[in-house]
């Protein structure tokens, strides 16, 4: 039975408007019998079996004409879809570069085989896009130590015979035809080097030399033939290349070039008519198919989902991550996907590779093959669609081109102010102070060219900063400590949306501030849509921190545990301010991104001590994360409270070649471990390390056995002490020994104590806490009484008194009592402001002072208040909550101010 479609219709369309179609029908009955009786998959099965001649360059030929008619007539029959024709004959393009290859060796090497050269497929080829009547445009690789060749050829005298002869076996035109046109000038350095080259020297190229072109054109790069594998690990090593994860600043104005270069080598007919170009003209195939690559360069680094070779699946991915509209991308896409079909019946009437619409009765002959009444309803059609993709491609210009823009300050600053001509005089002035040479990035001319690209969005969006004037004073600290500021400029100019967050990040969060002057490269941050989202479970942030490559050497290994660190902080910082989560996720989030460096820290350096000191037979190292890492609540401002612990026996050494007993083998590990966690890089610091509450403290050492460590909570162990393992729990160590310590922990917090004695205790404690370390300032809601500390101790007497609520979640603590009636609601409600306004207080306020304007506005925002004043009126009646709880519970009147 056949296919769905209009087949004969099909066949008298190309009979009478396809010359090239109508000699392959008639040179090839049988196959016009199956289409004839609308049996297309049968057709295609006819086609691939004429390659199985013992020639290859008769099979091959004989295949692909038999496919060309077959995927022809079925097209325009609407049995085979746009996509089904395009992956065909892509398909056919690997098997006819596959069997070439493997011919030409094999009449060299009997035993040849295709190991040890590669063809890499780009292009529509790549993408599995193949046009009707296109070339291919591979890249030919070699490896020396794997080529077959003979004895007396050196692999590259091998690799650039063998090169040829695929050229020629599949471009020379026969009685047969061709199979295809083959184009190798998109290798490395085409007009130097020979046709296939080996792959040190192409990785080496692209390492060190390529250009943005080569980006792009690797976006849809594929292993398509020889050996398979080894061109898989080629395109693996210079993935770096192509997708850099961390934007180079410079590519936005390589990308910028690009993009305007698309339309300056054009010089045909501007608008569809005769001699108009469905590729290359205005809102044609490659403006679409650049639109994509364009976002794709930019944002695939961060967002592997966005690494989509075909065009339609790029565009849905730039849509699916919010990176350009949905209607851009479906827009773009049906038209993409007409233009190729047009595209197609251009080919399929001469088998000529041709993109330029003919005139005249040549026109009428495309319009009617394609089902049309006339040429004069194709050029309407196609008017109408390639403007719309013409306004979409002109839109990605202006914000990947940036003009000079050389008028003075004065004039622009009056231009974008003039409600207030002081204002702007001011702002010009300043912003006139900044270019007399006295900041060393805005010395040159490029950077003095780059900065007025963007000083107009920067003035309007100074004039509406609530505080423009500490936006400008961090801006100015920012081009201070900048080893270079034209990237940056080139950024924003590229990301104009970008510097209003800038302004904002600079204006109200000083220590994202500070950061971001360390560190420029955390723009990146932003740029990546995930900025809002909150980090990801442990163990994935973890597997983003270990080692991409096996030989990566440790130093960079820390480096790349800050470099993950430093970026989910500082994302973490950003949704603080854009309100994008609540306090207490951020709290969490960041809790879990501390864990991840911990664990990664631990078990790499646990890996590279073992290199010299070998491992301690049934030892491990486990780690315990005390107070808010505990309680997963860090703030951006919290150091880490840590007690390492080990299992084994404390009697055996380690198996290494500079062994050592088992006690200072792990306190030598675990003085690395804080050392890889606290000790600045290249990268900046990570986490201050706070290893005090050890048994025995600093008097003790730093790391000791699991079964020392139960022994002195059971004997020796003060009352703070167990306090403080009511936020404890195992944060890196293995499963069983984790289980071990949890034993101990509930073991030791569920012994029975006298309810006397402990309350003078804690009592005491707090009181001499007070006398050491008063509030330093009115929002510093850990320390005033009546403050979140209070609340602790007053949580932790329970917790040790009744044995009951052991969580080192601190909320899940108090909600649990409050479950027993032993907290009220309110005071639960209390908990969760003072943890709110610590955490913004740690970035907005670092001083704990309300901030001014709408500095305070954003952390009475984030604490769910209407303003500041709201904010002093929540945190006096939280503190008197909690002193209400002291009062009932502990039978003391803290003093609330």
């Amino acid at each position: 039975m056949g296919m769905q479609g209009d087949w004969q219709a099909a066949l008298e369309r190309a009979r009478a408007h396809a010359p090239f179609l109508a000699r392959g029908l008639e040179r090839q009955p049988d196959l016009t019998k199956l289409l004839e009786a609308g049996e297309g998959e049968a057709a295609l099965v006819w086609a691939l079996e004429q390659g199985t001649h013992d020639d290859a360059a008769i099979g091959l030929r004989r295949e692909r004409l038999a496919y060309a008619v077959a995927l022809a007539i079925g097209d325009l029959a609407g049995a085979f879809p746009l996509a089904r024709v395009m992956e065909e004959l892509s398909a056919l393009a690997d098997r006819a570069l596959d069997r070439a290859i493997a011919s030409v060796i094999s009449k060299r090497v009997e035993t040849g085989g295709t190991d040890g050269f590669i063809a890499l497929a780009l292009g529509k080829h790549g993408a599995r896009e193949l046009n009707y009547s296109s070339d291919i445009d591979p890249i030919l690789l070699f490896d020396p130590e794997s080529l077959p060749r003979r004895e007396r050829d050196g692999p590259g005298e091998a690799a650039q015979r063998y090169a040829r002869d695929i050229v020629k076996l599949l471009s020379d035109v026969t009685d047969e035809g061709y199979v295809f046109r083959v184009d190798l000038r998109l290798r490395p350095a085409a007009e130097v080097t020979p046709l296939a080259i080996s792959r040190n020297a192409a990785l080496s190229h692209y390492e060190s030399s390529a250009l943005a072109w080569e980006r792009a054109a690797f976006i849809r790069a594929r292993a398509c033939a020889g050996d398979v594998e080894a061109g898989r690990d080629f395109l693996h090593a210079i993935s770096p290349f192509v997708w850099r994860r961390s934007l180079d600043f410079n590519a936005i104005e390589d990308i910028g070039r690009l993009t305007s270069r698309i339309r300056e080598v054009y010089s045909g007919p501007k608008v569809p008519g005769p001699g108009f170009d469905l590729k290359k003209a205005r809102g044609g195939i490659r403006e679409i198919e650049f639109f994509a690559q364009t976002h794709q360069l930019i944002h695939g680094g961060r967002n592997p989902a966005l690494r989509q070779r075909e065009t339609r699946a790029a565009l849905d991915a730039l849509a699916e991550a919010g990176i350009v509209s949905t209607d851009d991308a479906e827009g773009l896409g049906e038209a993409y996907d007409r233009l190729r079909v047009l595209e197609h019946r251009l080919q399929m009437i001469n088998d000529r590779q041709t993109h330029s619409l003919p005139d005249g009765e040549r026109l009428d002959a495309v319009a009617r093959l394609d089902g049309l009444a006339n040429g004069s309803a194709l050029i309407e059609e196609l008017a109408e669609l390639t403007d719309r993709v013409g306004r979409r491609f002109d839109r990605l210009l202006e914000t990947t081109t940036s003009p000079e823009r050389a008028r003075p300050v004065a004039e622009i600053t009056a231009e974008l102010t003039a409600a207030d001509q002081d204002s702007a005089h001011r702002l010009a002035t300043r912003i006139e102070g900044w270019l007399d040479g006295r900041y060393r990035t805005l010395r040159s001319s490029s950077a003095l060219d780059a900065f007025r690209a963007i000083l107009p969005a920067m003035v309007s969006a100074l004039e509406t900063a609530p505080e423009p004037d500490r936006a400008l004073l961090r801006f100015e600290r920012l081009l201070e400590n900048l080893p270079s500021a034209i990237n940056l400029f080139r950024l924003l100019d590229a990301r104009p949306g970008l510097l209003d967050q800038m302004l904002r990040i600079l204006a109200f969060a000083p220590p994202l501030a500070d950061e971001l002057a360390r560190n420029a490269a955390l723009l990146d941050t932003l740029i990546d849509r995930t900025v809002l989202d909150l980090p990801p479970p442990v163990q994935d942030i973890a597997a983003a921190m270990r080692r991409g490559d096996p030989a990566m050497p440790y130093e960079r290994l820390l480096d790349r545990i800050r470099i993950v660190t430093g970026e989910q902080r500082f994302a973490l910082g950003v949704q603080l301010i854009e309100a994008a989560n609540d306090p207490l996720e951020i709290a969490a989030g960041l809790s879990r991104v501390a864990e991840a460096a911990l664990q990664v820290a631990v078990e790499e350096t646990a890996e590279e001590f073992a290199r010299t000191h070998g491992r301690v037979p049934g030892g491990e190292m486990v780690v315990i994360g005390l107070g808010r890492l505990g309680g997963r609540a860090l703030t951006h401002a919290s150091d880490l409270d840590l007690v390492y612990l080990f299992t084994g026996d404390t009697a055996t050494e380690s198996d290494g070649g500079r062994p050592l007993g088992a006690t200072l083998y792990f306190n030598r590990l675990a003085q690395r471990v804080s050392a890889a966690l606290s000790v600045p890089t290249a990268e900046g610091a990570l986490y201050e390390i706070d290893t005090r509450l050890r048994p025995q403290g600093t008097q003790g050492p730093l790391a000791v056995s699991v079964e020392s460590f139960a022994k002195y909570q059971r004997e020796a162990a003060w009352t703070w002490e167990h306090m403080a393992l009511t936020r404890a729990r195992v944060v890196a160590g293995p499963n069983d020994a984790a289980a071990e310590v949890d034993a101990i922990l509930a073991e030791v917090l569920t012994s029975p104590r006298d309810a006397t004695d402990l309350r003078e205790a804690v009592l005491t404690m707090r009181a001499e806490m007070a006398l050491h370390k008063p509030a330093k300032g009115p929002l510093d809601a850990k320390l005033q009484r009546g403050g979140l500390v209070d609340l602790e101790f007053l949580v932790h007497f329970l917790q040790l008194r009744d044995g009951i609520a052991l969580t080192p979640d601190l909320a899940e603590a108090c909600r649990s009592l409050a479950r027993k009636g032993l907290l009220s609601d309110p005071q639960v409600e209390a908990h969760d402001l003072l943890t709110r306004l610590i955490v913004g207080a740690r970035l907005l306020a670092p001083g704990l002072e309300m901030p001014a304007g709408r500095g305070g506005d954003i952390l009475a925002e984030a604490c769910g208040c209407s303003g500041p004043e709201a904010l002093m009126t929540a945190l006096g009646d939280a503190r008197r909550e909690i002193a209400a709880g002291w009062q009932s519970v502990l039978d003391e009147t803290l003093e609330i101010d």
